[in-house]
């Protein structure tokens, strides 16, 4: 499948060579993101994630990201300082595999990485004008806009949550002198003023709005609503399973589900069924949940393990291991050496599956040989220093 795609794609660069690689997408883009975000979700299940077709999915959920906070208009520099790090990644791979594969599939990633390297410098440059102590404003005004927004879409409401949050915007706005944002000493703080204050204003409107509708959005978008409460409820279990019970290819249903959603919108407002647009609250309230659904993605693509599927089994064992053996060690490790015993011997039986240093399944050698033996071998080092420890002390008394 993954030849057939990529010659389809070699047809599609010859037709657009002249062409810039950044404008926007047509349904025929449409269709071969979806063969790309199966093709990147299938490596990354067999734990090729350190190759150029694993790198798409990340590339497409980033510029999701990046689309949503642009049109957001508020974002922090912790948004933009994982996502940086993760695109120089993502270079760095791209260049690596560079003579590896396909130009057609190498052309397709730089066009993508471009894309969501120009945008996000052109985030960054919005952040570049707050002053340091204007940052940290505008960090905590973007926060309490995000936490009335979760505060509005829980299953049970809480007034009391936003109208906390409304304290602290009180406490921002009494710092204030003469309508301007100021230091210790009174001195107004240098940069963005007027956008920190739209920012301010709309945290008031926010949780006012928020408060008025206690957590209950228009029926008419109840459904769209609801869908996209169990996406993103369903991710969030993900994210606390993953290392049990994530397949990455699972990913795809719900990337495919929010991409929908999302792209239903006309000119960027949701509509009822008579096209009538969506009122402040249901919009907000709906972008706030296609967000955060997004934000859950990225998150379970950036922590993915180059593991094969059918080595996780022995990974996330290990994984258990290793977190059982430094909460030991970390409360002052064992009295006595037999208490080690269990782990030897678990880590023992696992060593036991190896073959000539691999763990095969069937014939087959799996992906992810290294990371496996790595934590292993890390077990066994955490082992003998609480042994040694342990015998150090025996030697002392």
């Amino acid at each position: 499948m993954y030849e057939e795609v990529i010659a389809e794609v070699e047809k599609l660069n010859a037709v657009r060579k002249e062409q810039d690689r950044r404008l926007t997408h047509n349904r025929l883009d449409y269709v071969l993101d979806d063969c790309f975000q199966l093709i990147s979700l299938l490596f990354l299940t067999v734990g090729r994630n350190n190759e150029a077709p694993a790198l798409y999915s990340l590339a497409t959920t980033v510029q999701r990201l990046l689309d949503h906070l642009e049109e957001a208009g508020f974002y922090s520099s912790k948004d933009l300082s994982s996502i940086t790090k993760t695109l120089a990644n993502m270079h760095e791979t791209l260049e690596r595999c560079r003579d590896a594969y396909s130009p057609a599939l190498i052309t397709l990633l730089e066009s993508r990485l471009e894309k969501c390297q120009l945008q996000l410098e052109k985030l960054q440059s919005g952040l570049a004008k707050l002053s340091p102590g204007l940052a940290s404003i505008h960090e905590t005004l973007v926060s309490v806009l995000r936490s009335t927004s979760a505060v509005n879409t829980r299953s049970k409401f809480s007034a009391a949550e936003v109208n906390n949050l409304r304290e602290q915007l009180k406490k921002i706005q009494a710092s204030m002198k003469d309508g301007q944002f100021v230091d210790l000493d009174g001195t107004p703080l240098s940069g963005a003023q007027e956008a920190t204050k739209i920012l301010l204003d709309r945290c008031w409107r926010w949780t006012e709005i928020v408060l008025e509708r206690e957590g209950k959005i228009d029926e008419r978008f109840k459904e769209q609503y609801d869908r996209l409460i169990d996406i993103k409820n369903q991710l969030d279990r993900l994210s606390v399973t993953q290392a049990w019970s994530l397949r990455e290819t699972d990913l795809f249903g719900y990337q495919r589900k929010l991409d929908r959603i999302d792209e239903a919108r006309v000119n960027g407002n949701f509509v009822d069924n008579e096209g009538n647009v969506a009122d402040v609250h249901a919009q907000r309230t709906l972008l706030y949940l296609i967000r955060r659904s997004y934000g859950y993605i990225y998150s379970l693509l950036i922590s993915s393990e180059p593991v094969s599927e059918a080595l996780l089994p022995v990974y996330n064992q290990l994984q258990t291991l290793r977190k059982c053996l430094l909460e030991v060690q970390e409360s002052g490790g064992v009295s006595n050496s037999r208490e080690l015993y269990p782990y030897s011997m678990k880590l023992n039986s696992i060593d036991n599956m190896r073959v000539d240093g691999k763990f095969y399944v069937g014939t087959d050698i799996p992906e992810g040989q290294g990371s496996v033996n790595a934590l292993l071998a890390e077990c066994y080092d955490i082992v003998w220093e609480l042994r040694a420890a342990v015998t150090d002390e025996e030697k002392t008394a």
